[in-house]
């Protein structure tokens, strides 16, 4: 029996890593907002600018991520239904 823990490659593709780069984005932009808010003294303006920005972007870049996957798991999908003799589809 093994006592030390296990490494495991936290890939960016897995859940944990998409929403650690949802959450650290609106968290980067946030900040820009308020820096720029603070900076110019227009108190909210630039803050929710942004907020808004960054949840609109990462909204849109998880629908193509999602577009793209599922396209390819079509395109797999197509590529093993034609690889298949006809005597295996019909079972």
């Amino acid at each position: 029996m093994k006592l030390t823990p296990r490494k495991s490659n936290i890939d960016a593709d897995d859940n944990v890593g998409r929403g650690m780069d949802f959450a650290l984005t609106i968290l980067l932009f946030l900040g820009i907002g308020w820096a720029l808010d603070a900076r110019f003294g227009t108190r909210p303006v630039f803050t929710i600018g942004f907020v808004i920005f960054a949840v609109v972007g990462q909204f849109v870049r998880m629908w193509y991520v999602y577009d793209a996957a599922m396209e390819r798991h079509e395109a797999d999908r197509r590529t093993q239904a034609t690889a298949q003799p006809s005597s295996e589809r019909a079972a």
